[in-house]
C-alpha cells in the first residue's frame, strides 16, 4: 500500500514511525515532513493547504491511502476533496471537523444531545462576555472559538485575567479563531485524554493519556500545545472508559449522524474526571500531540490496518491491543515558547542519544541547515520512552535528554508527576 501522511510535527513523526513498520506498506510519503520523518519516509514539499496539489500528487504517484495528521487541513476540508477525487483517506469531513473547528458548535451539540460538559455561553462581542463573567465569577474559562494551536484557552482564577482574555480574543491575539468567544464553567477534577477510532457508525476506544498543558513545572504558567504526556492515564479505569463511551462518545456519534455529518477519523475527547464522572472539556478531530507519541510506542497492532479499517467503515471487524508497559514523552521546546520561540539554534547529539534502550526521539519543529539539525518551531523534539513503570520511563527519558546538546532548549522536569505520586502511594 502506498501511503501519504500529511503533516510535519511530532505527532506525524510518531505516526510515520509506526506506519513504516507495517508489513502491508510499500511506500510512505510525508508532506511536508521533517528531518526525523525523512529517516522512515520520502518527504515531499507539498503545502497541506494546497488541496489541488495534494490530489494531483496522489494521482501521479498512485497513492492508495492518505492519513491527515493536523487539524487545520481537516477543518479546511482536505478529506472531502480527496474523497471527491476517489482517494481513500483517514480523517473527518469538513462538516464533522467542526467538532474541533468551533468550540461553540461542540458545546451546542452537547446541549442538544445531553452530553455532559460545563455550562457555557457564546459571545461575538466583548461587552456581553465580560458581563457574563462578572455575573458568574471566577474561576472561569475563556476560549477562542476557532483553531488556535492549543493556545486559545485561558483558565482564569482572577477577574481581570478573565476580562483580559476576552479582550485578547477580540483584539486578534488568535487571529480569526477569536472572532467568537466561548465562556464556560471551570471544572474541578483530573484531566485525561481519551481517543477513539471512528468510521461514521462505529467508535472503538483507542487509548488514554494524560497531557501537561502548562509551560511550567507544577502545572504553572500559560497553556501550550503540550509539554509532555504519558500513557495510559491511571484515572481512566475500565469502568471510566465504559462510562465515557456510553455518556459522551456514543451520543456524539449519534448526534453527528443526525446532523448529517457522520464522524470518521480520530475523535479525541479532552476530559475532566469530576466527582460526578467524565465531563467533556473539548473535542479534537485528530490524534493528540504529544499524546500520539506515547500511544504509538505502546500500540501492539498495525496502525496502518486500523486506520484503513476506519476509512473503509470496517471498525466492527478489528480490535486494538496495547503493551502493558507505560510510555512517557518529554517535549523539548525552543527558548521563548509559546509566545515567541527562537528559531535557528543548532541541536547536536540526537541520534547518539536515542541509540539503544526503550526510547525514540520524535522530531517536531526541526530543520536541516548546512547539514546541521536546527530548531525550527516552538516544540522541537519529543523524547519518548517506555518502562515497567512511569517512574522508569521518566528516568529513561530524562537520561536521554541529558545526552542531547542543545543549550537553547528547555523542558519540564516533572512530566508524569501525577502517575508517579500514585505509584509511590
Amino acid at each position: 500500500m502506498k501511503v501519504l501522511l500529511i503533516g510535519s510535527g511530532g505527532r506525524e513523526h510518531a505516526l510515520a514511525w509506526k506506519i513504516a513498520a507495517s508489513p502491508v506498506l510499500t511506500q510512505l510519503f510525508c508532506a511536508p515532513g521533517n528531518p526525523g520523518m525523512a529517516a522512515v519516509a520520502d518527504c515531499v514539499p507539498l503545502d497541506p493547504a494546497d488541496h489541488a496539489a495534494i490530489t494531483a500528487f496522489c494521482r501521479e504517484n498512485a497513492v492508495d491511502f492518505v492519513v491527515i495528521g493536523p487539524e487545520a487541513p481537516l477543518v479546511a476540508g482536505l478529506a472531502d476533496d480527496l474523497r471527491a477525487a476517489g482517494i481513500s483517506v483517514f480523517g473527518p469531513s469538513k462538516a464533522a471537523a467542526r467538532l474541533e473547528g468551533s468550540k461553540g458548535f461542540t458545546k451546542d451539540l452537547c446541549a442538544r444531545f445531553g452530553i455532559p460538559t460545563g455550562d457555557y455561553q457564546r459571545f461575538s462581542e466583548a461587552g456581553p462576555a465580560k458581563d457574563y463573567i462578572r455575573s458568574k465569577g471566577v474561576p472561569i474559562v475563556v476560549k477562542a472559538d476557532g483553531l488556535a494551536a492549543g493556545k486559545g484557552v485561558v483558565v482564569a482564577f482572577g477577574l481581570e485575567e478573565a476580562l483580559d482574555a476576552v479582550d485578547a480574543c477580540f483584539d486578534g491575539a488568535f487571529g480569526g479563531a477569536g472572532a467568537e468567544v466561548v465562556v464556560e464553567e471551570y471544572l474541578e477534577g483530573e484531566e485525561a485524554s481519551f481517543f477513539c477510532l471512528c468510521d461514521g457508525r462505529t467508535a472503538i476506544p483507542f487509548g488514554t493519556a494524560q497531557d501537561h498543558k502548562r509551560v511550567g513545572e507544577g502545572d504553572t504558567g500559560v497553556n501550550t500545545g503540550g509539554m509532555g504526556a504519558y500513557s495510559p492515564a491511571p484515572v481512566m479505569t475500565d469502568a471510566m472508559i465504559e462510562r465515557t463511551m456510553r455518556e459522551l462518545i456514543e451520543p456524539t456519534m449519534r448526534g453527528m449522524a443526525e446532523l448529517g455529518s457522520p464522524f470518521s477519523g480520530t475523535l479525541f475527547a479532552g476530559l475532566m474526571i469530576t466527582s460526578d464522572g467524565p465531563r467533556l472539556i473539548e473535542y479534537n478531530t485528530r490524534f493528540g500531540d504529544p499524546e500520539t507519541q506515547v500511544l504509538m510506542l505502546r500500540l501492539k497492532d498495525d496502525i496502518l490496518l486500523l486506520l484503513k479499517a476506519a476509512a473503509d467503515g470496517a471498525l466492527d471487524q478489528v480490535s486494538v491491543r496495547w503493551n502493558a508497559e507505560p510510555a512517557l514523552t518529554v517535549v523539548m521546546a525552543a527558548r521563548g515558547y509559546p509566545a515567541a520561540p527562537e528559531k535557528g539554534s543548532v541541536i547536536r547529539g540526537v541520534d547518539a542519544a536515542a541509540a539503544g534502550g526503550d526510547v525514540e526521539i520524535f522530531h517536531a519543529g526541526t530543520a536541516l541547515r548546512n547539514g546541521e539539525l536546527v530548531a525550527n518551531g516552538g516544540r522541537v523534539l519529543n523524547v519518548t520512552a517506555s518502562g515497567r513503570s512511569v517512574s522508569e520511563a521518566q528516568k529513561t527519558a530524562y537520561e536521554t535528554i541529558a545526552r542531547i546538546d542543545w543549550p537553547e532548549g528547555f523542558y519540564r522536569r516533572d512530566i508524569g508527576w501525577r502517575a508517579i505520586e500514585r505509584e509511590r502511594s
